[in-house]
C-alpha cells in the first residue's frame, strides 16, 4: 500500500473513530466511579448514515422528484464512458475532496461505483464536508446493468 491509498486512510479514519469513542467512554465511566454521579452519555459519533437505495428506488425518484436528487457516479472517466446511469454526473472518487464545488449540499446525493468500495471513500468525503443527504446505490452498476436498467453513453 502506498502511503496516500483510499484504503488506508478510510482504515485509518475509522480506527481514529473508534480510539476517540472509546476514550469518551473511559472518560465517562471513569467520571461516575470517582464522582459516584451519573454524568451525561457520550455524545454519538458525527458520522452521516448512508442509505441503500434500490435501482427501483432511484429509477422512481429521478422520475418524480429529478430536481431533488444528483446521482454521483465516482468511478473513472473511462468507466463512465462505457455507460452510466441517466443523469448521473462524474467525479473520481480520488478527485473529489477537491471538486466538491460540484456537488450540491441541498440535494439527496446517490453515490455508486463498481463494488461500492469507491463509493464508500467518497460518502466519507462527502459526510466530513458536511453532506447530509446521502445514499448509496445497491450493487452499484453491475446491479444496475443486470437488472436492465437504462445505460447512458456520453
Amino acid at each position: 500500500m502506498t502511503r496516500n491509498d483510499p484504503t488506508r486512510l478510510l482504515h485509518s479514519r475509522r480506527a481514529l473513530a473508534a480510539l476517540l469513542m472509546v476514550g469518551a467512554m473511559s472518560v465517562a465511566f471513569t467520571t461516575i466511579a470517582t464522582a459516584g454521579e451519573p454524568v451525561a452519555p457520550a455524545p454519538a459519533s458525527a458520522a452521516v448514515a448512508v442509505a441503500p437505495m434500490s435501482p427501483e428506488a432511484l429509477l422512481e425518484h429521478q422520475s418524480r422528484h429529478p430536481d431533488h436528487l444528483f446521482v454521483l457516479d465516482v468511478r473513472t472517466p473511462q468507466e463512465y464512458a462505457e455507460g452510466h446511469v441517466p443523469g448521473a454526473v462524474n467525479v473520481p472518487h480520488d478527485q473529489l475532496a477537491s471538486r466538491l464545488a460540484e456537488v450540491p449540499k441541498d440535494k439527496d446525493v446517490v453515490l455508486y461505483c463498481k463494488s461500492g468500495r469507491r463509493a464508500g471513500i467518497a460518502a466519507d468525503v462527502l459526510a466530513a464536508n458536511g453532506y447530509m443527504r446521502l445514499s448509496h446505490l445497491e450493487g452499484d452498476m453491475p446491479a444496475w446493468i443486470e437488472k436492465g436498467r437504462p445505460v447512458e453513453k456520453p
